[in-house]
Order: C-alpha cells, then sequence, then structure tokens
C-alpha cells in the first residue's frame, strides 16, 4: 500500500531519515525531554540516562515512532530497558475522529489498548504512561515497554518475500493466521458498555451502529475532498447504505486489522498494535478490513498462496471458530472496509503532494490503486484510473 510504502522493518530502524515523511532537523530535546519524563514517573529511579535513540524510517504519515534505550540505577543495581514513544503526527490523524474525546490520536491508542489489557486475552504492549502535555516534545505523546517481534513487510510484500515466503513452514503459517485471529475474536468478545468505552460511541446516544459509521465517513470525505469529485466512493456510500446488514453486534472493532500490525514470536501473537482506527461497531466490520488486506496482498498483485495459509473461505471458518461469532456478510464488510481505506487516502494523497512525493496532477487522492480495488469490488466503470 502506499500509504505504508516507507514501512520496512519495526525491529531494524534505519539511520537515514532524509527521505521519511516526518523528518525533522533537530530532534536534539528529545533525550532530555524523555529523561525527565521518566524521572517524573519513576523516582524509585536514579541516574536516569538515554543511552540510544532510534527513530526509524518507517514512521511514515502516522505516528512517529521512537525507540529509546534507557539505563539507570534502581535498588543499587545498574538496569537498562527500550521503550518505545508514539507522538502525535502533526498533520493529524489520517482516521477520522470517533467522537470529541477522540481528537488526539495517540491518546485513543493509549486507551485502547488499556481497555484490551484489562478486559480480554489478546496481548498488547505493557503501557507506561501517557502525556498529554504538548509542550515537552512539540505534540502528546505515550510510552510502553517494547516488544519483541516480526513483522510482516508491506514493501515487499509478505505475501511475495521475507520471511513468511522463505522461514516458515506449513504449519507455522497455519498457526500464524489461527492465533491472529483468535486474538481478534478475544477483542470482539469485550463488552463495550461494561468496558468503559463509551467515549468511542459515535453515536453520543449508545446506539452505536453501522448507519453512524458511514455518516461519520461520508461527512470526513466531503470535507477531505474540498469539492473535487470522487464518484467511486459516492458508489460505494450509496451501496452501503443501501445494503446495510443492520448487525446488531457492536463491540470494540480494531480498525486495522491485519498481518503487519501484529508483532508475532514463533508465529503467534506478542503484541497488537495500531489501534488509532478503533471504533464501536458490527465487529464483523475487522473481518472485512483483514480479508481486503488478504485480497490486496495475494490476488491482487498475483501472489500464490503459500503453502499452509489459508484461503479466504478457511479464514471466515478459523474466526467463527477461535471467537464463536458467526460471520454473516463478509462481501458486506468487505466493501465496507475497502470504502474506508479509499476514504484516507484522500488525506495520504494530499500529504504525499505536500510534501514532494508525488506531483498534484496526477491526482494521488482520487486516482489511486484503492479507487481501483472499490471499483471493481463493486462492479462499476471507474473513471479515475490510477497512473501507477
Amino acid at each position: 500500500m502506499l500509504y505504508l510504502a516507507f514501512v520496512t522493518d519495526a525491529n531494524e530502524p534505519e539511520d537515514d531519515l532524509s527521505g521519511a515523511p516526518k523528518f525533522h532537523t533537530d530532534r536534539s530535546h528529545y533525550a532530555p525531554v524523555f529523561e525527565r519524563w521518566f524521572n517524573s514517573r519513576y523516582p524509585e529511579r536514579s541516574d536516569i540516562s538515554v543511552a540510544e535513540i532510534d527513530i526509524p524510517v518507517s514512521t511514515g504519515f502516522s505516528n512517529e515512532t521512537v525507540f529509546v534505550d534507557l539505563i539507570w540505577n534502581e535498588a543499587g543495581e545498574s538496569r537498562a530497558e527500550k521503550y518505545v514513544v508514539r507522538i502525535e503526527p502533526t498533520s493529524g490523524a489520517l482516521f477520522p475522529a470517533q467522537t470529541d474525546q477522540c481528537g488526539v490520536s495517540v491518546e485513543v491508542q493509549y486507551r485502547a489498548m488499556e481497555t484490551v489489557g484489562a478486559n480480554c486475552d489478546a496481548p498488547v504492549p505493557e503501557l507506561l504512561g501517557y502525556e498529554a502535555d504538548g509542550s515537552l516534545l512539540g505534540q502528546p505523546f505515550f510510552v510502553m515497554a517494547y516488544t519483541e517481534g516480526r513483522v510482516p513487510a508491506d514493501t515487499p510484500r509478505y505475501s511475495e518475500e521475507g520471511f513468511l515466503v522463505d522461514e516458515a513452514t506449513p504449519a507455522d503459517r497455519t498457526r500464524m493466521l489461527t492465533t491472529g485471529l483468535r486474538a481478534m475474536g478475544q477483542i470482539h468478545n469485550i463488552d463495550w458498555r461494561t468496558a468503559d468505552l463509551d467515549w468511542l460511541d459515535t453515536s453520543g446516544s449508545g446506539e452505536p451502529s453501522t448507519k453512524v459509521q458511514l455518516d461519520l465517513y461520508r461527512a470526513s470525505t466531503l470535507a477531505e475532498l474540498d469539492g473535487r469529485p470522487h464518484p467511486v466512493l459516492d458508489a460505494a456510500f450509496e451501496w452501503l447504505s443501501e445494503n446495510d446488514p443492520n448487525d446488531e453486534r457492536i463491540g470494540l472493532s480494531w480498525g486495522d486489522s491485519r498481518l503487519g500490525n501484529v508483532l508475532w514470536q514463533d508465529y503467534e501473537p506478542a503484541a497488537v498494535v495500531d489501534w488509532e482506527a478503533c471504533a464501536l461497531s458490527p465487529t464483523e466490520a475487522d473481518v472485512g478490513w483483514w480479508l481486503m488486506f488478504d485480497r490486496m496482498s495475494f490476488d491482487e498483485v498475483g501472489a500464490a498462496r503459500m503453502e499452509g495459509f489459508p484461503t479466504r473461505e478457511e479464514m471466515v471458518d478459523i474466526y467463527e471458530r477461535e471467537s464463536g461469532r458467526e460471520v454473516r456478510d463478509a462481501h458486506y464488510w468487505e466493501v465496507f472496509g475497502t470504502m474506508r481505506f479509499c476514504a484516507i487516502f484522500i488525506g495520504l494523497g494530499d500529504r504525499m503532494v505536500d510534501n514532494g512525493l508525488v506531483p498534484a496532477e496526477i491526482n494521488m487522492s482520487v486516482a489511486n490503486m484503492v479507487t481501483q480495488s472499490l471499483a471493481t469490488y463493486l462492479e462499476i466503470e471507474n473513471p479515475t484510473p490510477s497512473p501507477f
């Protein structure tokens, strides 16, 4: 995906940041800020010092990710640990804010992971704290423990090369997909009301629904387009409204449910990450997004499905078995997911133009491969084909 084109390997930060979208010329203030922050949060630690900071090129257009190696003394012993800091992007989130309480993406992510960690067995990173004071680094941020793990890459596609193709056995691949879908099902079985997720309720009335999400994305895209036509997205909103299954099974939707948003250890989830797109909606929306990324990673690039890697139909069966939840309308939710991806590509395309990565005249915000994918899935003509 183009919005992930800067992703390399979350565990192998690169030194050259000159081509990264959020490259800053001066991050010299980061180390003393982190030292003061940890000092204030952990008074039992002394001589806290940042030994190293790594800022991967993969920070892209989402939150800036910083890896911090910290050393300190505690109880007479020298200690060292690696942490991860996620900083709010200055350009704002790509996904629309679900409520007035969701205006800061890193706060949304932190609160969502707190909820998951407290209410189910799906693994999330250990959270150390959220910092709302934007004066420290220029933007709010949160800190979590570093989790070892491998991440299936988007560039190059994990379906074409990388550890899933070159190293994994058929049993490894089956275990990976099974345990990943199990974790997603565990998230979906959280009771959003008892988990105090009202702050994420877009309806404002305790009645979140598909219609509420469609209205949110429609309003967001109209604002982002600012008068520019997007006929395929218009057709998608019409189709989704007319075919709304009125699914009453509302829960916490991860929002960006895919293999690349899990840290994997021995082909099982070590941490489910990237929660900026979370929402209260029919949880089958996550199944649709998962299937959409599978389709884009295999079918749409002509990649052969590796031995042991479940088919789309098998993944639906696995999810139903592991979650105890029936998948009623996978096609609808895959169209819904592709609409969401197409919608966020508007802001992404504009940011790519603003950063000088693509020329404005190619109309990347509308004419892109996700728009084509949505048109194909709706079986309609696409008057705005991608130049790539």
